[in-house]
């Protein structure tokens, strides 16, 4: 396996370490439609969580949350209209990001709730 795709996979398992451990309830994770995915579906105070997860190993380029563009946050709400729809879902539905940035092996981990809205 790539090293990237081992770093992504790791900060994916960070990330729901992270929710854990705030109280959260993982519902499911990679949860593909269409082609397209939400890496992780969580719920709590009675809300549906979408969680995009972005990794990087530089900030050269930005950061990690700046990468999810306008082009993934329609596939977002794609995935979670769908997921809504298909499990009967009743609920507030919020869009949360979880940056992490490797620099030295050291591990930074960064959770924004509400990180957009979609009209």
């Amino acid at each position: 396996m790539a090293v990237h795709n081992v770093f992504g996979q790791k900060a994916e398992e960070m990330a729901v370490a992270l929710l854990f451990k705030k109280g959260y309830t993982i519902l499911e994770r990679n949860y593909r439609y269409n082609f397209a995915e939400v890496d992780v579906i969580a719920e709590i105070n009675n809300q549906i969580i979408c969680v995009e997860v972005k990794a990087r190993s530089s900030i050269f380029y930005g950061d990690p949350q700046s990468f999810v563009i306008p082009k993934k946050i329609k596939l977002l709400v794609k995935v979670m209209n769908h997921y809504i729809i298909e499990n009967g879902i009743d609920k507030e539905v919020r869009f949360d990001i979880i940056a992490v940035f490797k620099n030295k092996g050291i591990y930074d981990i960064k959770h924004f709730e509400d990180a957009f809205y979609y009209f």
